[in-house]
């Protein structure tokens, strides 16, 4: 669950009661991210792990914690909460609504979180399609977030077998170069 709301606190407790088995909040919307990290944490549901855009579902685990920053938030602003969390998402669009520009100026912040944090689950949301996943992945996305792309594509399957093979294509090199 991305949760794009003012008080993600509140709803922690209601989304694990549903079953959400991730649960991704905008670092700007809480005053303490660690103690709504813990306590994600200690609300646990299914886990899931979407490492080279394959959805995988172990038995049963914590409720995985993803940390979102909008385009105006510094990256390192992220940093000391990157080793409690399982995944980070980078905003390359102002969140509100689909169909805007992919902001490439947001790529150097996947890059760095990816150098700095190396085992991280890095997606990118906002504006990613056939045109913008290559950027994605080479920065170091393993995750990505299409929406627009793929319900305006007149072939959606295609769509989405591109930006799997683009994601899955730059983490197994990402893998030889280490």
């Amino acid at each position: 669950m991305h949760m794009m709301v003012s008080k993600p606190e509140q709803w922690v407790k209601p989304m694990a009661i549903a079953g959400a088995n991730q649960y991704t909040f905008h670092l700007e919307a809480t005053e303490n991210p660690g103690a709504l990290i813990k306590d994600i944490r200690e609300n646990g549901m299914k886990s899931c792990s979407f490492a080279q855009a394959k959805v995988q579902w172990p038995s049963q685990g914590p409720l995985q914690v993803g940390l979102a920053i909008k385009p105006g938030t510094s990256v390192e602003y992220l940093a000391p909460w990157a080793n409690q969390i399982d995944m980070a998402l980078v905003m390359t669009v102002e969140p509100g609504f689909g169909g805007q520009k992919f902001m490439e100026d947001m790529m150097p912040k996947v890059h760095w979180l990816r150098t700095q944090f190396p085992s991280l689950d890095i997606e990118v949301d906002g504006g990613v399609g056939p045109d913008t996943v290559h950027k994605c992945a080479e920065a170091g996305a393993n995750m990505i977030v299409s929406g627009s792309a793929i319900m305006r594509s007149e072939d959606p399957r295609s769509v989405i077998n591109l930006l799997r093979n683009v994601c899955s294509e730059a983490a197994q090199k990402r893998s030889l170069d280490r």
